[in-house]
């Protein structure tokens, strides 16, 4: 990526290859517009079609949430921005590289609302996203989030708070499903592994995390990374699907709990009669992550 993006610690990243955001504004009191690029060769964000991952999307605004918390909100940088819940909507357009030399430059408006104040900073916010290429309307997204300081997040983890620790103590690597099953090309970026023990309906996979992905795990966490849960809901869906495509272009999320590292997670799946694929993440039988994914058609965004 080109020098002109905003400083990584500004949207949590210690990769400056992995930051797609170039320039920011405040076009009001909670309103934002910002400039992004994405990357024109990298095979993580690519798929062996050419076209750009749909993880891409979602990254590129998950990026939104720490710069403007931090340049619009003046949390510090310490502050941990948890997920609640996410749900984006996309035209299968905005994924494909197109002709035109050079990278491919968006655009994306923000607006704040519902935003909880103490001590006279947020703590909770919604971020209303949309996101422009070409100066057409290619996806809408929505996300809420908390944002916690060090001593609270610290109390509420407990014993899982140390990222180091957590990060030692997980899970040894399992292998994962054939890469054209989860509807990636590499086998590293599999999330999914095979489950011998499943009889109910659907179909269902452990989660397969791996701490030394370079993309996955840009940087040390105590839990698994809400973006790996989004990523997974799409592959899970994918191998649901396969061997017919299935091109995320809309999720709606919920985020109940952490989904910690050395406990292991049983991703489901389950076909709703709306056309929606349902994927669920637990843990010891609790629920943690919810995900309702449109595979394949083209939404009203």
């Amino acid at each position: 990526m080109s020098e002109r993006t905003v400083p990584q610690h500004l949207v949590h990243k210690l990769d400056p290859d992995e930051v797609f955001l170039t320039a920011w504004q405040r076009t009001s009191p909670d309103s934002f517009t910002v400039t992004a690029r994405w990357p024109e060769d990298q095979s993580f964000h690519l798929g062996a079609d050419g076209s750009y991952e749909p993880l891409l999307v979602t990254e590129t605004v998950r990026q939104l949430f720490p710069l403007l918390c931090h340049v619009g909100y003046d949390i510090p940088l310490d502050q941990h921005l948890v997920w609640e819940s996410y749900r984006y909507a996309l035209i299968p357009d905005v994924l494909h590289p197109g002709t035109r030399l050079g990278p491919v430059e968006l655009e994306l408006r923000v607006l704040c609302t519902d935003l909880v104040q103490r001590r006279g900073r947020p703590v909770a916010m919604t971020m209303h996203i949309e996101l422009l290429r070409d100066g057409m309307l290619h996806a809408r997204a929505r996300s809420r989030f908390t944002i916690q300081a060090p001593a609270v997040y610290r109390r509420l983890r407990a014993d899982h708070s140390d990222a180091s620790r957590a990060m030692a103590s997980a899970l040894p690597l399992q292998p994962p499903v054939p890469a054209t099953e989860s509807g990636r090309h590499r086998a590293e970026d599999v999330l999914l592994s095979p489950l011998a023990d499943h009889d109910g309906p659907g179909s269902a996979w452990q989660l397969r995390v791996d701490t030394s992905h370079p993309k996955y795990f840009d940087h040390p966490v105590d839990h698994v990374p809400g973006m790996l849960l989004l990523e997974a809901a799409r592959q899970a869906t994918q191998a649901v699907l396969h061997p017919h495509p299935a091109l995320p272009v809309a999720m709606e999320t919920a985020f109940h709990r952490y989904v910690e590292l050395d406990t292991p997670c049983r991703i489901e799946t389950q076909l709703l009669p709306s056309g929606l694929v349902r994927v669920t993440a637990r843990q010891q039988g609790e629920l943690s992550f919810r995900a309702d994914v449109l595979p394949g058609a083209v939404p009203l965004i």
